[in-house]
């Protein structure tokens, strides 16, 4: 007997992630994110923000994969790394306006460090609960603070540092696929989940 499973589009697509660099970024919170999403089957595709030779905070330079303002693309996620160069992230109004409009469409947002502020000036997290870097909780405008490692409030997911960047990582792979995808990633790469 002829056994013939029906592929949906929703199985031919894969999910989409955007992620932000700019000068200063927090490397461990860039590269955990960018390597178990595409582990998971995610597209990734890495922005940055004033050139495609970013610098991160600990002198270790990735290549991105186009500038910001080159990318056009549809996306179902947008990750932003924290560390010193979130400051330069949130200077830049075109992040800010896209961070805006992702929301608005009820795309993932997803921040991790000190990058949740950049959230927080944008105002989407006005009545969401969300966490950041301990000592930032006052860029968090709006938000309930919750010092959990990792919080996700519907669309919105922020986590504390590069220790949780593990945990964000998973959260947000739960969040684009399922949890299935989950633990097979965790299971991979050695990692207990709750």
């Amino acid at each position: 007997m002829l056994n013939i499973s029906i592929i949906t589009k929703e199985k031919l697509v894969a999910k989409t992630a955007i992620i932000i660099l700019a000068d200063g970024f927090e490397e461990i919170e860039a590269i955990t994110p960018i390597d178990l999403l595409r582990r998971a089957g995610i597209n990734v595709t890495l922005l940055g923000l004033t050139s495609t030779g970013v610098r991160g905070s600990h002198n270790i330079v990735i290549k991105a994969d186009m500038l910001f303002d080159e990318f056009k693309e549809q996306f179902d996620a947008l990750i932003l790394p924290g560390g010193p160069g979130h400051k330069n992230l949130l200077a830049s109004q075109k992040v800010l306006d896209l961070i805006v409009l992702a929301n608005k469409n009820r795309l993932l947002c997803a921040a991790i460090c000190a990058a949740p502020v950049i959230f927080g000036k944008t105002g989407i997290l006005t009545g969401r609960k969300a966490t950041c870097f301990p000592g930032m909780e006052s860029g968090l405008i709006g938000a309930m603070f919750i010092g959990k490692n990792t919080v996700s409030d519907g669309n919105i997911i922020t986590s504390r540092g590069a220790g949780t960047a593990v945990d964000f990582s998973l959260e947000i792979i739960t969040y684009l696929t399922n949890k299935v995808t989950t633990d097979s990633v965790a299971k991979k790469i050695v990692f207990s989940l709750p």
